[in-house]
């Protein structure tokens, strides 16, 4: 391979799709083909190029978005492997943001999967063009016409097949070249090799009517064309693969191909086409930004001054951290100094790599359009814009999906404080679908994700990278406390034991206040009974009060509280008096005034087939869900409804479970709702029993 290369002979693409598509294997299928690697690697052994992290070698799937990088026909292959699980969906969209087309994979056993629908979203949301690869033809039962005609039907009539399988099954090993009228037989031993023959007979005729399907798409790309092609019903070979390339970016056709990547089946002609017809950062030449003063910008491939993305930060093994980027424009070098715009401050950078999976080939230089890595930069994060101090811009950032499931920590050992703390901040820096807080109301440490699997893996990182042991229970539910209706009390605190005395006398009443608004106090003294010096002393009653509760020791709100008067003792009233009298005024009215516990109500939105679309709601009955409509959303149907948050414990679970993976899910806190009469007993018992559990530990 050579040191650097142009932007025209770049080829930057994410390898996309659901869970067990073959991404992976595909991957590495690409890097035998061409060289890169003498032998192929399995998932099961945990040798592939990609898959190298404990977790994954564990697990025996994708968890990182891994970097690759090899030659074909002369262009170089910058590949980013992603996950197909929907926990890990930020590193595809992180890949997907820096890629020039996106390589969808399907496995033909297993067909569309809404993994590979949010992965065609978020690339159509990029704008970027599509390859599809139909997968695993090699295995038994296969039915690549009944994948294709429901891709076609999922994702248009544009869906083109480029190559076609002649044997699919257990003797995979030929395909039907469209484009080139060929039948290519790949040789045992998944290297990849091959020989052509040229078509005939019924695979001619087919061919020949593929062929003007395929004429009439590259027409549809270009005005000249398309008027030749009606003026004389064809077009020359040179006409048809100078019009590819146009047709791919105008996504006026999408071209699939038949390929096994385990038998190495297939995959040098889909390589074969990327090299010659796959988006380049030319096609891509002009991206929009944000000048030094906020101002729309625009960032060129032929300016001068380095402009750089960070897309993913990682913490690797004897190496530290490392930054993976793409260069939008200029070039960048070993040693180099660039403005981080995003953190407003120098970064210099250090070794530069390109990487295949855990192997990393050192550089000095990397060029406008190129993918690369970098050790040790000082606060770069993922999403970060570097740049020349000349031309301060920041490009967009990704907008990761909000995490929707969530759990609590509990330390093994004591004194592990500290270093939980840096592990999750650490690991919230790397992730942007991670969250991680001390829920100071709950008394607990929350940690949140995309799914069950997505926790699991973070706790196996606190484990092997930062020593930290946790246990795993459920989060408490923030309940409120209220009240429905009015009381008045007249507390008396005095206390003489000997010496100074205390005294003091607080009469308080309370109302219901305006919901969300928290505890207000209010004074309405007259006369010098009280002096006001001590107002301040009775609210820190009342606020304590407020934050550790009266029916069950969740927070009081939405009170409206007036200290409108009480007595003093010339020597006994201090602040100490006054703070306890003031604390029990507000306990006696607060239990006289009906009150009752709030729960927290979340909006949520599920999006499923229309198959499922009865199963969530009966599951959205069964959990007090009240539905607020259903719309349509492509070939999904998006359900929103409110549910209360106690019902939503791994409810993304849930979904994928009644939707047999097919559904996603979603939510946001929305308001605070009195809980149902029949309900209260269960939670007043449950705090009764944990007050009783934390005083037997004491």
């Amino acid at each position: 391979m050579k040191d650097t290369y142009v932007p025209s002979e770049l080829r930057n693409f994410a390898v996309v799709g659901h869970a067990s598509a073959g991404k992976t294997m595909l991957c590495e299928a690409m890097l035998m083909c061409s060289g890169r690697i003498g032998r192929m690697g399995s998932i099961a052994a945990g040798t592939t190029a990609s898959d190298y992290h404990a977790s994954e070698q564990q697990h025996q799937f994708s968890v990182h978005a891994s970097l690759l990088h090899t030659e074909w026909q002369g262009k170089k292959f910058n590949i980013v492997d992603t996950p197909g699980y929907a926990d890990f969906i930020s590193e595809g969209i992180g890949a997907l943001r820096v890629g020039d087309f996106a390589l969808v994979v399907i496995n033909v056993a297993h067909g569309l999967g809404v993994g590979t629908d949010t992965v065609w979203d978020y690339a159509t949301h990029y704008g970027l063009p599509k390859i599809i690869a139909i997968n695993a033809l090699d295995k038994p039962n296969t039915d690549f016409d009944a994948v294709l005609a429901v891709a076609r039907e999922h994702f248009g009539r544009t869906v083109f097949p480029m190559t076609i399988p002649l044997d699919s099954g257990p003797g995979f090993s030929r395909v039907l070249d469209v484009l080139r009228n060929e039948v290519v037989t790949y040789k045992p031993g998944s290297n990849g090799t091959y020989k052509e023959e040229t078509a005939d007979g019924e695979l001619a005729e087919r061919v020949h009517e593929l062929h003007r399907q395929l004429m009439e798409y590259v027409a549809e790309s270009d005005d000249a064309l398309m008027e030749k092609f009606f003026a004389e019903g064809v077009l020359g070979e040179e006409e048809i693969r100078a019009g590819l390339h146009k047709a791919v970016q105008n996504q006026v056709f999408i071209p699939l191909f038949a390929v096994s990547a385990e038998r190495n089946v297939g995959v040098a002609r889909l390589m074969d086409f990327i090299a010659k017809f796959g988006s380049s950062p030319e096609d891509r030449a002009d991206v929009p930004a944000r000048d030094g003063s906020g101002l729309p910008s625009t960032v060129s491939l032929t300016q001068p001054e380095p402009v750089a993305y960070v897309f993913k930060t990682m913490n690797e093994p004897g190496v530290g951290e490392m930054s993976l980027f793409r260069i939008y424009s200029g070039s960048i070098r070993t040693g180099e100094e660039l403005y981080n715009r995003t953190r407003q401050l120098s970064e210099r950078l250090g070794q530069l790599y390109m990487l295949n999976g855990r192997e990393r080939v050192a550089v000095q230089t990397l060029k406008a359009g190129d993918l690369g890595a970098v050790v040790k930069l000082r606060e770069a994060r993922t999403g970060d814009t570097l740049c020349s101090s000349r031309f301060v811009v920041e490009l967009p950032k990704v907008e990761y999906p909000h995490p929707n499931i969530h759990i609590a920590l509990r330390l093994k050992a004591k004194g592990d404080e500290d270093k939980l703390a840096v592990g999750l901040a650490t690991l919230q820096q790397e992730d942007p679908t991670f969250r991680s807080r001390v829920d100071e109301e709950v008394h607990q440490t929350i940690m949140s994700g995309q799914g069950e699997i997505h926790l699991q893996v973070i706790v196996e990182r606190l484990a092997r990278r930062f020593g930290v042991n946790v246990e795993l229970e459920e989060p408490r539910i923030p309940y409120r406390e209220t009240i429905r209706g009015r009381a008045e009390s007249r507390y008396r605190h005095k206390k003489q034991t000997g010496g100074a005395g205390q005294f003091a006398e607080v009469w308080m009443r309370i109302s219901p206040g305006a919901r969300d608004s928290g505890v207000a106090f209010t004074e309405s003294l007259v006369g010098n009974d009280v002096d006001r010096v001590f107002v301040p002393s009775v609210e820190k009653g009342v606020r304590a009060v407020a934050n550790e509760g009266v029916l069950a020791g969740y927070r009081i709100v939405d009170v409206v509280v007036d200290f409108f008067g009480g007595k003093m003792h010339p020597v006994d009233s201090k602040d100490i008096a006054f703070q306890v009298a003031g604390y029990h005024a507000f306990k006696e009215c607060f239990a006289n005034a009906s009150p009752c516990l709030l729960e927290p109500i979340y909006t949520v939105a599920i999006t499923t087939p229309e198959d499922y679309v009865g199963t969530i709601l009966g599951d959205l009955s069964s959990r007090r869900g009240r539905i607020l409509g259903i719309d349509s959303d492509g070939h999904f149907q998006v359900i929103r409804a409110t549910v209360p948050y106690k019902q939503l414990a791994h409810y993304t679970t849930t979904v994928r479970s009644l939707t047999s993976g097919r559904g996603r899910y979603a939510e946001n806190f929305d308001h605070y709702e009195e809980v149902p009469s029949d309900q209260v007993a269960a939670i007043l018992a449950e705090a009764k029993a944990r007050k009783e559990a934390l005083a037997a530990q004491k």
